[in-house]
Formats: structure tokens, sequence, C-alpha cells
């Protein structure tokens, strides 16, 4: 009696490059190659999210060190509508500053906001201009804060004593604010580099604009960090 032959094994069929794998084997395989992860996504604009991302992570430790500062704190936190108080004509006015500061740098986003727009729609002159006055913006919140710092150093606050109550209030103010003042720097010089480019129609040659929509997001970041720590700082 002759026996069956033995099947053959078969051969796995190729799974097509643009077939969906479900459940976990899918997430691997689509992360598994950067093209597929990051699939129409430029690669600049990329890696700038992920740089806000690891920023997040920074900020977010900050802001929960100085909470956890205030809570356990034994000596009385200064009033902010006190220590951020200026006199204007003879009276005293809480929170004035910073209020401007706040109103300076949320125009800016609009600014920013419009030379993105006019950057796509190919308008250079209006998307420099845009640009550097969001930069101006910017440097006139960094001169109003370092306004803010000069005089708490001449009221006698520093990172270590503060002659208005605890200690700590020093340390985590300058620390923090000085942190994202940095950003607001760094953003002023980066939005004028990229803004003379543009003028100089670096970008027109190539056609893409996406760096100015890169440094839009950047900049939105950084405005709305300062939305946290105004609320923690000014009005906690």
């Amino acid at each position: 009696m002759a026996l069956p032959s033995a099947t053959p094994p078969q051969e796995p069929v190729p799974t097509p490059p643009d077939t969906l794998v479900a459940g976990w084997k899918g997430i691997a395989t689509d992360w598994a190659s950067d093209q597929d992860a990051f699939k129409r996504v430029p690669w600049g604009k990329a890696m700038m999210w992920i740089f806000l991302l690891s920023d997040t992570f920074i900020f977010t430790c900050f802001l929960t060190g100085y909470m956890s500062v205030r809570i356990s704190a034994t000596a009385p936190w200064p009033n902010p509508s006190e220590v951020f108080a200026l006199t204007i004509g003879g009276v005293k006015i809480p929170l004035i500053l910073i209020a401007i500061m706040t109103f300076v740098l949320i125009s800016s986003s609009g600014t920013m906001a419009m030379a993105v727009n006019f950057a796509y729609r190919r308008v250079r002159g209006k998307c420099a201009a845009l640009m550097l006055a969001t930069a101006a913006f910017g440097a006139t919140f960094v001169s109003m804060q370092a306004f803010e710092w000069s005089k708490l150093i001449a009221e006698g606050v520093r990172p270590w004593s503060n002659p208005m109550g605890a200690a700590q209030f020093g340390a985590s103010f300058f620390m923090i604010t000085g942190f994202h003042g940095l950003h607001v720097s760094v953003g002023v010089i980066y939005l004028s580099i990229v803004a003379f480019k543009v003028l100089r129609s670096d970008y027109e040659r190539s056609g893409n604009y996406q760096i100015v929509e890169i440094a839009g997001l950047y900049w939105h970041f950084v405005d709305l960090v300062w939305v946290f720590i105004f609320a923690f700082f000014y009005l906690w």
C-alpha cells in the first residue's frame, strides 16, 4: 500500500506594505519604521513636537515642585497682589505690570498666527513684518520681566532669602520665570533670523515655508507655558 506523499510546507504570504495589521503587533509594525510612523509628517515639525514634549516635562516638574514647596512652607507665603504691585501716580496698583506682560505675550501669538498664514500664501513682506512684530513683543516682555526682577532684587528678594515671607519664594520665582524668560529670548532670536531669511527669499526658491510654521509652534508653546506660570505665581 502506497503511503500518501507529505504535503510540502506552505511559505507565508508576505503582507502588502499598505495592509494594516490589527492589535499590538500592528502598533509595533507601524512604529518599527520611521517612514510609517511619521508618514507625510515633515521631519522638522516632528522634531519640534518632540522637543516641545520634552520641554513640557521640564516645566511640569518645575511647577509641581513649586506647588510642593509652597504647600509645605512653614513661613507665610508672600501675597502676590502686594509683591507685584506698582505705584503709579501715588496709587498702588496690584499686578498691573504682570497684566501688561500677559497682554503683550498673548498678542504676540496673534501676530505669529497671521505670519504663518501669510507665509503659506507666499506674501513675504507681511510675513516677515509680522514675525518681527512678534519678536518685538517678545523683547518687550523680557524687558518688563527684567524690570520686575530688578524691583524684587532691590527689595531684598534673593534665591536663598526673602524679607517678605517664605525663603523658598525667591528660588522658585527666579528659577521658573528665568527659565521661561530664556525660552522667550531664544524665540526672539529665532524669529528674527527666520524673518530675515523670509525677506531674503531663501524659502521662495524651494517653495517650502514650513520653517515659519515650526517657529510658530515654538512660540505658541512659550505663550501657553506663561499662562500656567501666570496662574500659579500671580493668581494663587
